[in-house]
């Protein structure tokens, strides 16, 4: 093992979004690095970008030349151990970065620690100074002094994020381990208590599955900063969301996708909480062989991220369901949103879920306004292949197997050190279905194909149901009010709006002669039918031109599950309360 490298935090301008770091650093002529993504968000980050005032001395307090190598590493000169010293701006409002600010910050390991760039094994100390008033700081790091922590190498370094604060903090305990609900920013909306008995609901429901707890303690960093996003690690999930979202108890109905957040509420937390928890099997041990060791400095590429991301996106309000925090009509929602989603997305005849997890560093973060025409996420499609997978080894198993019993089987085989390919993953479904499904998965994975749904509605007793006839006239553009303006911000494929022409960007200003307004496209429409034409006259980069349009009728649809009144509902209970 080599000798350590020893880092100290401060706070002296946490209302300025700073935290300065000094790293003292072992051996010669040392070259530090400062990883460029944070593993289980798939995206190049440059979090040198916020590294300034870079300084080097030796033990002599003598300053020391250096050099910048890359765009994210330094070397320094020098004859013996050195003493580096730099600050981070940290403003950035995301699981995966730093936010600091006069009452708390989040710190992620990557964006915040240079470390040696040979990466051999050594340990990373942690000592943390804090403002005189915040009272306390979690970690999911090993705790060595009142405020000094250590890891034992890099990787557990960069995956056990640390919170300073003054939060409100409830402790439960499941499986004999402690749990920490670890709140910042309740503010008198939130109700800490009541959600932390839910949240041990949720543990005790994903114990009861999986059958082993993985962990001495576990941290929920509850970040209630009126924003959105989840990241998991070994021993702890760093959660973003609003305050007011505990208050909201309602279940929104299943809508067409529409590019707009949902309502923050309830139920959409708990969806998260389990998320984010249930990667620490799937994920954070059991993991795509290309995903450990991490290349931190760049782009590390698997095709499995619809099992790692999609199986966990479709047990999130499964496991919520089974551990009694909504009923069955909410759980066939949140499902039915899924499918919903998936099949008004022009995307999923384009691209196979294996490729949208290869190319999510390029595409599923980097989104434009023509990304649902050439793209699927694999969060989504890969949670509706888990549903069909899961009502396909109960068919082939009579109802003794499941797709919990695959990932117990996967979590028992492949958790340690090597990780599972793709093969290996469908070659565990087939052993625990006993069936070859290699043509089936070759449809699922690497092809465009449309789902067929038909066999997870019969064995469930499930059916979609009957759409409504609008009759509407559909022109497929969509759209947004600015300051008064009528935007074009997207164009699906397939649309009237398409194949008129329509582009991004272009302001509608009337149709067959009579303005239209920022909020009257849809009440205008009303006064047409699908086949109608129509002269669409815009504005583009200021010109205007007149565009001949042929209406349609809507092709999107409401993908709506719910119970079939002739089918035997037991296969359904089982589902919902294994």
């Amino acid at each position: 093992m080599q000798d350590s490298l020893r880092y100290t935090l401060r706070f002296p301008h946490a209302a300025q979004h700073y935290v300065e770091v000094t790293a003292e650093v072992p051996g010669p002529n040392p070259e530090l690095a400062l990883a460029v993504w944070t593993p289980g968000s798939y995206l190049i980050r440059e979090y040198s970008q916020h590294l300034e005032a870079f300084s080097a001395r030796d033990a002599a307090g003598q300053a020391l030349s250096w050099e910048k190598t890359r765009k994210n590493r330094w070397r320094v000169s020098s004859p013996g151990n050195a003493t580096v010293t730099y600050r981070i701006y940290a403003r950035t409002m995301g699981v995966q970065s730093n936010w600091v600010e006069s009452g708390f910050a989040l710190l992620n390991g990557a964006p915040t620690f240079l470390t040696l760039a040979d990466h051999l094994p050594r340990t990373h100390e942690v000592t943390l100074e804090l403002p005189a008033d915040w009272a306390a700081h979690y970690s999911g790091l090993e705790l060595t002094g009142p405020h000094a922590y250590s890891a034992r190498d890099y990787d557990t370094l960069v995956d056990s994020p640390i919170y300073a604060g003054s939060p409100s903090v409830y402790r439960f305990e499941a499986a004999g381990r402690p749990h920490y609900l670890v709140n910042e920013g309740e503010a008198g909306a939130w109700n800490g208590a009541e959600s932390a008995v839910a949240v041990e609901k949720i543990v005790r429901e994903y114990h009861r599955m999986m059958g082993v707890i993985p962990y001495d303690q576990y941290l929920f960093f509850n970040l209630l900063l009126e924003s959105g996003g989840g990241l998991e690690h070994h021993n702890s999930t760093v959660l973003i969301a609003s305050r007011w979202a505990w208050s909201r108890t309602e279940d929104p109905p299943v809508e067409l996708p529409s590019g707009q957040p949902r309502q923050p509420n309830r139920t959409n937390w708990l969806d998260l909480v389990s998320h984010e928890y249930l990667h620490l099997w799937n994920v954070k041990r059991l993991r795509p062989v290309e995903l450990g060791p991490f290349d931190y400095e760049q782009e590390n590429y698997t095709r499995t991220l619809w099992v790692a991301e999609g199986i966990t996106t479709y047990y999130g309000p499964l496991a919520v369901k089974r551990a009694g925090l909504i009923d069955e009509a909410a759980y066939l929602k949140t499902l039915s949103r899924e499918i919903t989603q998936l099949q008004n997305t022009p995307g999923r005849l384009i691209q196979t879920v294996e490729t949208s997890s290869y190319d999510a560093w390029i595409k599923l973060y980097r989104q434009n306004e023509n990304s649902p025409n050439t793209l699927i996420s694999y969060y989504t499609k890969g949670a509706v292949i888990a549903w069909l997978i899961d009502a396909c080894v109960r068919r082939l198993t009579g109802g003794a197997k499941s797709l919990d019993d695959v990932m117990r089987l996967a979590y028992q085989r492949y958790s340690r050190e090597r990780g599972y390919t793709s093969t290996d993953f469908r070659d565990l479904v087939n052993e625990v279905a006993g069936a070859d499904l290699g043509s089936w998965f070759y449809s699922l994975l690497e092809t465009t194909q449309e789902l067929d749904y038909t066999e997870a509605l019969t064995w469930f007793g499930l059916r979609f149901a009957t759409p409504p006839v609008s009759g509407k006239a559909y022109l497929g553009a969509v759209t947004k009010n600015d300051a008064g303006r009528l935007v074009v911000t997207g164009i699906p494929r397939h649309t009237p709006a398409h194949a008129a022409g329509l582009n991004v960007d272009d302001e509608l200003l009337a149709i067959n002669g009579h303005r239209i307004r920022a909020d009257s496209l849809a009440a205008r429409l009303e006064h047409y039918r699908p086949g109608d034409h129509i002269e669409l006259l815009t504005a583009r980069r200021d010109q205007l031109r007149t565009l001949a349009v042929l209406l349609a009728p809507d092709p999107r649809r409401v993908w709506l599950l719910e119970p079939d009144p002739a089918a035997d509902p037991e296969p359904r209970r089982v589902w919902l309360r294994d």
